[in-house]
């Protein structure tokens, strides 16, 4: 069993996006969640998902019970060791340096050499809500790739999503080593680089050559080769049935109704129609709710996100299969 340490501010989404790279994950406590396995690699790669370490215990969000916890806990002794405690958004009112040198005296007793700067183990007690998790930390995500920005990129267009809601959103949809996603309204390409970027073979399509070029340009520029960019039509896919694993549409927002002439409504379902004949699964991502859009076209919406980016959109986070 692992406790996984959640980024942002709606754990649902964050354990949705999780289930890409861990089993079972259910949420324990704000900014908490268990899961029964993971793939560390695939956890790396994760926008939402900071860390996971192999549980110790869980117990109440006090310093006393945390000791009482660890003191009954199997520990070997060997090696060295440091003590990293969190009040996860600051909702257990504990006193973290507390907890560190008073877990930090158990393991010593038990025969740890404390090294808080390059230890061999890190403990992380993870308090939040009523709740303490004990556990040994064992994966890290890489969080570099949320220092880039959509201006980073060689072609740029406003209202680009950024690289951790992309990076999420490609997670959802399932984009991993050996799976080929699909963006048939592709715009820049954020959401294909992120996907690109875990491991994916990616193909980008849109209606503007402009923006095909553009895409093909950024791909470029971040990945090494397994993309495929061409101009076309979101409603008459040239691929054959079942051609891709997932795809992933953000679709035009309300300020772009119409499109090259074409009302919103019948290009964003003829293309859920087109990408359930072509993918056995996808993500949609939409400023409004295309659920009833997507049943239509014959897709199952297992889950919806509501995701705030400002006072005057919401973005609606349809996943499919």
């Amino acid at each position: 069993m692992y406790v996984l340490e959640l980024g942002g501010e709606d754990d649902r989404f964050a354990a949705a996006e999780a289930g890409a790279a861990a089993t079972g994950v259910s949420v324990l406590a704000p900014g908490l969640a268990l899961a029964g396995a993971i793939a560390p690699d695939r956890l790396r790669g994760l926008a939402f998902t900071h860390r996971a370490s192999d549980l110790l215990g869980r117990t109440g969000a006090d310093v006393a019970s945390a000791r009482a916890l660890l003191r009954a806990s199997d520990l070997d002794g060997a090696g060295t060791v440091a003590v990293r405690a969190r009040d996860v958004r600051g909702t257990a009112g504990v006193d973290t340096r507390e907890a560190e040198r008073v877990l930090g005296d158990v393991l010593a007793a038990r025969g740890f050499d404390v090294d808080l700067d390059d230890p061999d183990q890190e403990l992380r007690a993870l308090f939040s809500d009523g709740v303490c998790a004990l556990g040994w930390l064992r994966v890290e995500a890489d969080r570099g790739f949320g220092d880039r920005a959509p201006t980073d990129r060689p072609f740029f267009q406003p209202g680009s999503m950024d690289p951790i809601e992309a990076r999420a959103v490609a997670n959802l949809a399932g984009a991993r080593p050996g799976s080929t996603i699909l963006d048939p309204m592709c715009g820049t390409g954020g959401l294909l680089i992120e996907a690109g970027l875990v491991g994916a073979d990616v193909v980008g399509l849109d209606a503007q050559a402009k923006m095909a070029r553009g895409t093909a340009e950024n791909l470029a520029a971040f990945l090494d080769g397994g993309f495929d960019v061409a101009r076309g039509d979101a409603t008459a896919l040239p691929l054959v049935d079942g051609a891709v694993d997932a795809v992933v549409l953000d679709v035009p927002y309300g300020r772009q109704s119409r499109i090259e002439g074409r009302d919103l409504a019948s290009l964003v379902g003829g293309a859920l129609a087109e990408a359930r004949r072509v993918a056995g699964q996808g993500v949609l991502v939409a400023d409004r709710s295309w659920a009833d859009a997507a049943r239509g076209a014959g897709w199952t919406v297992e889950e919806r996100f509501e995701r705030p980016v400002h006072r005057s959109l919401t973005r609606h986070v349809h996943v499919l299969v």
